[in-house]
């Protein structure tokens, strides 16, 4: 009994002993490591002042603020924006653009980086690799200002579009395409491809550049074309990489880039270019209904949220592959 008694006495310190070992490996790993440590914690004071601490702001979307009292000054009214909102006239037209505009580029969009960067790996030439690379993601680093004044002549009534389907004789007089709805949409996702397809393509490439090279010899050994080989090796090398950009264009489907229809709509255009971001900032900082346009956003973040589980529990039992 006595043996029992100091065995376990004795163990205590030893435990106690060992969590204090590996307390100062910590601390010394720690101070080893001391200028990452401070590089990681400047990013996680930013992260906490510029998006945790705003969250507070949420509180806006349960109240009747107005911009000259404060935020706890202003008066609860609890579900009343919400449920103006589900009421609003505007409703229809706004979640009509948002789901047409984004599902869209999410069907269309989103597989082209996918060809385009199967095919781009096919080719031999590094040189001709090179330039059609660099061609095709220039687009990314300009601005949708700049893209959208590009645009607007482009398409304008004596634009070159127009000046090139005349010369077909595809179109009997010009067309001021900006100022039709019905080829806004077009407009805005073909626009938004080419910006972004090269630019996306890069990680895929990126991905499959660690794609064994002795899959691809075996294959040809076994006698596999080049389209064999891109199905049943490069795709699936490249899955897990497809299956986590796939969770985040879904999470990201209520967002219609703002940046670019801002700058391409107009009061002709407007039945087809008024989503929920273009909504927001027009309630919310045009008109001052600060508290009505916080509900919306809080709806949206809240239905994005539910879109992201939705697609990660789907691409996780798919292909055990997921965010979390």
């Amino acid at each position: 009994m006595e043996t029992g008694m100091k065995t376990g006495s004795e163990s205590r310190p030893q435990a106690k002993t060992t969590a204090a070992g590996r307390m100062r490996r910590w601390f010394r790993r720690l101070y080893t490591q001391r200028h990452l440590q401070i590089m990681a914690l400047l990013g996680v004071v930013w992260m906490l002042i510029f998006n945790y601490i705003p969250m507070y702001g949420i509180v806006i979307a349960f109240k009747e603020f107005n911009i000259v009292d404060s935020i706890g000054a202003a008066p609860w009214v609890g579900l009343e924006h919400f449920r103006a909102f589900m009421e609003d006239e505007n409703l229809r037209d706004v979640i009509r653009n948002t789901l047409g505009i984004s599902l869209i580029k999410l069907f269309i969009g989103f597989p082209l980086p996918i060809l385009f960067a199967l095919f781009l790996n096919e080719i031999r030439s590094v040189r001709f690799k090179k330039s059609v690379q660099t061609i095709s993601y220039l687009p990314h680093f300009l601005s949708w200002v700049i893209l959208g004044g590009i645009l607007t002549t482009w398409l304008a009534d004596v634009g070159v579009i127009n000046q090139i389907l005349l010369a077909l004789h595809l179109i009997d007089q010009p067309i001021s395409y900006l100022a039709e709805p019905q080829y806004f949409w077009a407009i805005v996702i073909i626009s938004d491809i080419w910006k972004e397809l090269g630019w996306s393509a890069i990680i895929y490439l990126a991905a499959m550049a660690s794609v064994s090279p002795e899959m691809y010899e075996a294959a040809t050994i076994d006698g596999a074309g080049r389209f064999q080989k891109m199905w049943y090796i490069t795709l699936p090398g490249i899955q897990s990489t497809i299956a986590i950009l796939f969770i985040l264009a879904v999470s990201g489907v209520l967002n219609s880039n703002f940046d670019q229809i801002l700058v391409l709509r107009n009061s002709l255009n407007e039945s087809a270019s008024n989503v929920i971001d273009i909504y927001v900032y027009q309630t919310g900082l045009l008109s001052g209904r600060f508290s009505y346009s916080t509900a919306i956003g809080l709806i949206k973040s809240v239905i994005a949220l539910i879109l992201l589980l939705i697609a990660n529990q789907v691409t996780k039992r798919l292909n055990n592959t997921s965010l979390f």
